[in-house]
């Protein structure tokens, strides 16, 4: 298959809970723009992560099979999604809250599962995790973490930030700051897209694994975590 050439016959049926509406690609099945940005996605430092990249076949989960469909789009996506995980200014608390805030906010339950883990293991507590999980600012957060998800907040409920909210988070985070706050907000708001466009659920095995309810695996329906604290 040419580099050019988007292989479009997929391992699972349109529709399918496995794959939501984008059928999932097996590895052996890519082309090489595919296979390329396969590695990318599903290589270190992303596939050492706390959620599944891949499932059980080597089948990408979530966002990323759909990305697949698009290699040079779906490159250019992982490649600022993964400067904002890690290669970012923000603390890892801060962006963990806040992408834990978009995925609440917008319903996403694949989003939901993956950086609800990511979150756990950079010390947000479960607590914490169902204030945001209920629209809410945990008491517990400091005055930085506080901004940055009173700015998510409007940037995902509106069409304009208010002097107060911008001068508040300019005098924590800059200009700079502003500017990646923004963008985390707007990545995350893009995969939560892909997610709702494809019926994208949770992978099978979240169900089964520590802060999921089996009955919450799927797109509709965000799951909640407890444990963590």
């Amino acid at each position: 298959m040419s580099k050019t050439t988007h292989r479009e016959a997929g391992s699972t049926a349109p529709g399918s809970p496995r794959g939501g509406r984008f059928p999932l690609l097996a590895p052996h099945e890519l082309s090489d723009q595919q296979r390329d940005l396969y590695g990318a996605i599903a290589g270190p430092p992303r596939g050492n992560g706390p959620f599944s990249i891949v499932d059980e076949a080597g089948r990408l989960n979530g966002p990323f099979n759909a990305l697949l469909y698009s290699p040079a789009i779906g490159n250019a996506v992982q490649a600022l999604g993964a400067v904002l995980r890690f290669g970012g200014s923000l603390p890892d608390r801060t962006r963990e809250l806040v992408i834990c805030a978009v995925a609440a906010e917008l319903d996403s339950a694949y989003e939901w599962y993956a950086h609800s883990r990511v979150a756990t293991s950079v010390g947000i507590s479960g607590t914490e995790l169902k204030k945001l999980h209920d629209g809410e600012t945990p008491d517990t957060v400091t005055a930085n973490e506080s901004a940055a998800l009173v700015l998510t907040r409007a940037l995902l409920r509106g069409t304009a930030v208010g002097q107060e909210i911008h001068a508040t988070a300019l005098e924590h985070f800059g200009h700079g700051g502003i500017t990646e706050l923004s963008v985390l907000v707007g990545y995350y708001r893009l995969l939560a897209g892909i997610l709702a466009a494809g019926d994208i659920p949770v992978p099978p095995a979240a169900a089964r694994e520590p802060h999921t309810r089996p009955n919450d695996a799927h797109p509709t329906k965000p799951i909640i975590t407890t444990q963590g604290e």
